[in-house]
């Protein structure tokens, strides 16, 4: 028997990141020149001994194995509510909250929420490929903003205003950005806010990388607009933060009357994210403040150490944007494609990184780096690694 496949399915690209360690699959590298994997955005710790210690003293209580709320255990949206609210200095509920499994998930819903099949959604370049998997597989039509690379890969509002058609449901913004690592400025943020508001669409704010921003202090106004429940829908990950990516635990916020739509999705897909990750999450934003702090620290030292690396030799590369997980950067080699030269970097140098056509179309110039797992010590030989790898 040959299967019919979902034709929407069968045209999307298999996932990225496993292609990508397939060119290294089989590969044993020498003490002197190990693998630096740069490939996939994951923490290279593992959570804290607290945390764990925590969920070994409650797993073998019944209740750890039952379902929770669709929306997510009261105790954790409470508590999401509170560290949102006291963040952004906004009063933010619980009934605007849903917790879902893991922020991939919570665009997922959230876009299902907002448009059906036919419709548009505004998605800069380069995307996070699953969202423009997502998108495909779903009938949408993800409507490219251009990359600009001059503006450090931040988005310009006034060209997604053009691109608004009568399909347009919502706008994506993903800051920190994946891929780039851009952090969007709050004026920047706000234009678009705005934008949405005034033509009718959602504001879908992806801040996966929330806790890593270069700065203290929260990065945007939104939630303290009177009416934001009515255009912003702000989606959220405890994966990185708290080193939980296996877990699966995210967020949305978003007004009642739209949380209310998502749980139907919700309770279809999944029926409510897993207890364990649920749990996990409530006790790191009740106990972890400190461990959350100092993850941040760590972060923003890696970044430095990458930034300086990467001046600190003539490697040719040009930094485009860097922050938070990620460093965008312009290859030298002027005609290559880029998955021909991470390819090359994978076998010639270990180094590896993902192509910038994975991201979207016009980016064959590009590299992504996802910088997280990699100890700031061994920012220094990414540098000279890249440094040799065009040169004669």
């Amino acid at each position: 028997m040959t299967y019919h496949i979902n034709r929407l399915l069968a045209a999307v690209a298999a996932p990225p990141i496993a292609e990508a360690h397939g060119w290294i699959k089989g590969r044993e590298f020498p003490a002197d020149k190990p693998l630096i994997d740069v490939a996939q955005a994951v923490p290279g710790y593992p959570p804290p001994r607290e945390l764990t210690d925590h969920l070994a003293r409650i797993i073998g209580e019944p209740a750890s194995a039952r379902y929770t709320e669709i929306e997510g255990m009261p105790a954790l949206r409470q508590a999401l509510a509170a560290d949102m609210g006291a963040f952004y200095g906004a009063s933010i509920a619980a009934a605007d909250t849903l917790i879902a499994a893991g922020c991939n998930q919570a665009f997922c819903l959230a876009v299902t929420a907002l448009a059906g099949p036919g419709d548009e959604i505004l998605l800069p370049l380069p995307y996070y490929f699953n969202h423009q998997m997502w998108l495909d597989m779903q009938g949408l039509k993800a409507v490219h903003l251009p990359f600009r690379p001059d503006r450090g890969g931040v988005p310009d509002p006034a060209d997604a205003e053009k691109l608004i058609g009568p399909k347009a449901r919502a706008i994506v913004l993903v800051t920190p950005n994946n891929p780039t690592g851009a952090i969007y400025p709050p004026e920047t943020i706000k234009a678009f806010y705005d934008l949405a508001k005034r033509r009718g669409l959602a504001l879908i704010l992806d801040e996966t990388y929330r806790d890593f921003l270069p700065r203290d202090g929260a990065p945007h106004d939104l939630f303290a607009e009177p009416d934001w429940r009515d255009t912003l829908v702000q989606l959220y990950s405890f994966s990185k933060v708290y080193c939980l990516t296996g877990y699966r635990v995210g967020s949305i916020i978003a007004g009642p009357a739209l949380i209310a739509e998502i749980a139907k999705a919700m309770d279809t897909v999944a029926i409510c994210a897993p207890r364990v990750g649920q749990l996990a999450a409530l006790y790191g934003l009740e106990h972890l403040k400190g461990w959350r702090v100092g993850n941040t620290a760590m972060m923003r030292e890696r970044l430095q150490a990458l930034v300086q690396a990467l001046k600190a030799n003539d490697i040719g590369y040009e930094l485009i944007s860097a922050g938070a997980y990620f460093a965008y950067l312009r290859h030298p080699f002027k005609g290559r494609a880029a998955g021909e030269v991470a390819r090359a970097l994978a076998a010639e140098q270990n180094i590896l990184a993902l192509p910038g056509n994975m991201f979207g179309p016009g980016q064959e110039e590009f590299l992504r780096f996802a910088f997280a797992n990699v100890p700031a010590e061994t920012m220094p030989a990414i540098g000279r690694r890249l440094a040799q790898s065009h040169r004669p």
